[in-house]
């Protein structure tokens, strides 16, 4: 999935788990995750519109088994930095280059090569000015 045209295809992803989610087995908490699995050598800095990554729409379960109609997909554990988005999604990239023009490179820490994510609430509202998701940023000491 090409960075510059996420759109459409998350939304596609999350019209296609919403009328399914209350089907999935072993399910923990109510929180929803929005997934990026980037090619290794992504670099946010050039954004380079030929780099592609796999996209999930997901839920949290301690248990895949009974879960046949979805895909799987297991998270590595690691460390992370945490920030809050709050606004519209077209604001989400001025998040995003704060996080990674200006907090990554003065930190003590570089991505560490998994998956990053935004973990959403059940109640969150795409449309709403005042909504707010966590994003997660895989990071590892420098």
């Amino acid at each position: 999935m090409n960075l510059y045209n996420v759109g459409p295809q998350t939304q596609a992803l999350w019209k296609k788990l919403m009328p399914a989610r209350n089907l999935v087995q072993h399910r923990v908490g109510s929180f929803y995750y929005s997934l990026q699995d980037y090619e290794f050598d992504y670099s946010f800095q050039t954004l380079d519109p030929s780099a592609f990554f796999t996209k999930w729409a997901a839920v949290e379960v301690f248990d895949f088994a009974g879960n046949d109609n979805f895909e799987s997909f297991k998270l590595v554990k690691g460390n992370y930095a945490v920030f809050l988005h709050k606004g519209l999604p077209s604001a989400y990239p001025k998040t995003m280059g704060f996080i990674m023009g200006q907090w990554l490179p003065n930190s003590d820490y570089v991505l560490d090569n998994r998956p990053h994510f935004e973990l959403i609430t059940a109640d969150y509202k795409p449309n709403d000015p005042e909504a707010e998701e966590e994003i997660w940023i895989p990071i590892k000491s420098s």
